[in-house]
């Protein structure tokens, strides 16, 4: 189930570059929550390629860590997929009762998807008020998941000694963390960016309301892979430069060409996706840019981004309006403030949620 209210869920964010673990409590009446517990642990870069899962071994260790290493006794997970094997469409049907659209799914979902049915698990969810063609039908929003990817990723977590309890989607687990952390403006039409390693989820949202959806095969290795090209360094040398931190034999003044040149092409990249949304949805455009991801903390990136769309781009912190627990180190926070916008909007996730 993707949206599969109780009990909160920890959220665990399976990424290929870390494994990112927050824990949260919903204060209530509308109070926001508080962060009870967090963790981040490094993964290697052979244990997930494109979103596939290489070796199970080394991602149950690495989930293992981050819960042993700040005593997160959370059982029940969120936790999130994306890429290639995740198909989000928003469709447009005649209307019908829910009861209708359960029977017929099924076979409505055969001519959206380009993978066999039998081969992937679907959920959906009526649309209430947003039928963008104005005719008289409703929009529903589909997506379908293979089954093998999300047997994959369950089973690591069921091996790492935790239970996954609900399987979401990147793109909306990113929104619900901005929307926990931002005022929601119904005139405004905003897009948030996650810059992981190997994958950028892009979600255009008009108010509240999710309008758009996409996953680009680009991400933070892509600096990485031209600083180890041209300096010949290992990939954690590479990763260091990348932070903007100094190592023998790669200067900022020779570095620095081959970020902006990689700020350019993720520019081109974002600017390709966000186009076709334009000329798929005429009318609209894009008010703001929010970036999240551990590329977010990029030097520059952000300047250069602003200067190509020429709209405000910020950095978005999932932590904005969450008040922080005394027990979790400050420097925990930091560095997740970055990248674990995925694992929040996960964590405000509850048992039996839809």
């Amino acid at each position: 189930m993707f949206f599969s209210r109780n009990k909160n869920l920890v959220g665990l964010d399976i990424g290929s570059s870390s494994i990112k673990v927050v824990e949260l409590k919903d204060l209530g009446k509308g109070k926001g929550y508080h962060l009870v517990n967090a963790s981040i642990e490094p993964l290697s870069p052979e244990a997930i390629v494109d979103g596939a899962i290489m070796d199970s071994g080394l991602v149950v260790e690495a989930v293992q860590r981050c819960f042993g290493s700040r005593n997160i006794k959370g059982t029940d997970c969120a936790i999130a997929l994306s890429g290639h094997s995740v198909i989000i469409k928003r469709i447009s049907l005649p209307v019908m009762s829910e009861e209708e659209l359960a029977e017929s799914i099924q076979w409505e979902a055969e001519q959206y998807i380009p993978f066999d049915v039998e081969d992937v698990n679907i959920a959906y969810q009526i649309l209430k008020g947003t039928n963008l063609a104005g005719d008289g039908n409703m929009d529903v929003l589909l997506v379908a998941a293979k089954k093998d990817k999300i047997n994959d990723y369950t089973a690591v977590v069921g091996q790492a000694g935790r239970n996954a309890s609900l399987v979401d989607v990147d793109v909306f687990a990113l929104q619900n963390a901005f929307e926990m952390n931002y005022e929601i403006d119904s005139g405004q039409t905003c897009a948030l960016a996650n810059i992981g390693a190997t994958v950028t989820n892009v979600s255009v949202l008009k108010g509240s309301s999710s309008i758009f959806w996409r996953d680009i095969s680009i991400g933070g290795n892509q600096y990485n892979d031209a600083i180890r090209k041209e300096l010949n360094l290992s990939f954690d040398q590479s990763e260091r430069v990348k932070r903007g931190e100094e190592v023998d034999g790669a200067s900022q003044e020779t570095v620095a060409p081959m970020m902006n040149s990689v700020n350019e092409y993720m520019g081109a990249e974002i600017q390709k996706t966000l186009d076709f949304f334009k000329n798929t949805t005429p009318g609209e455009s894009i008010d703001r840019i929010y970036v999240s991801g551990g590329a977010s903390r990029i030097p520059s990136l952000l300047e250069s981004l602003g200067e190509r769309f020429g709209i405000p781009v910020e950095r978005m912190d999932p932590f904005r309006r969450v008040t922080v627990g005394k027990d979790v180190p400050s420097e925990t926070v930091d560095e997740l403030s970055s990248c674990a916008a995925v694992a929040v909007g996960l964590a405000s996730r509850k048992v039996g949620d839809r």
